[in-house]
């Protein structure tokens, strides 16, 4: 009974405001104030405020509301400490990742595994090789063979 007296005033406050604001010549204003206004008498006269009202005083509901955030809590934890078991490999680890042996691939089982990056790969290949063709002696570089690394790049990545 009190809530719906309650929305009753504030419905009614808020007509004023817009009738102030449309006094003003503030027409779209007062329309949306208005809207505004209507919505809590609207909920009194659909039953939704006494609907609500018997459900926030009754402990049984609050409980309920506890039993549902201790489960959703359980969910994301769960999930948590699944995701961190998994690793990132999609499968779940059966061994710790320190005692994992690197794995070949079925086409070199014998042959050794290679780095990633060539150990000569970080040298400069432009300047270093053309002062050293100069101080022993060959004809410096030409254009064309400064593109011959590029090419050989773009051809082994079929470009």
């Amino acid at each position: 009974m009190l809530a719906e007296t309650i929305c009753a005033a504030v419905s009614a406050a808020g007509l004023g405001i817009a009738a102030l604001t449309a006094y003003r010549r503030r027409f779209r204003t007062a329309a949306r104030i208005t809207a505004y206004a209507l919505v809590p008498i609207g909920l009194v006269l659909t039953g939704v405020v006494e609907w609500v009202s018997g459900m926030v005083f009754k402990p049984s509901v609050w409980i309920g509301f506890g039993l549902l955030g201790a489960s959703c809590l359980l969910f994301i934890t769960t999930r948590a400490v699944e995701r961190r078991s998994l690793g990132g490999s999609g499968k779940p680890a059966k061994e710790p990742r320190a005692a994992k042996a690197p794995k070949t691939s079925g086409a070199a089982k014998g042959a050794p595994v290679r780095d990633a990056v060539a150990p000569a790969a970080s040298a400069p290949s432009l300047g270093a090789g053309s002062r050293q063709a100069t101080e022993a002696g060959r004809a410096p570089a030409t254009p064309a063979d400064d593109f011959s690394d590029i090419e050989a790049i773009l051809k082994k990545h079929g470009i």
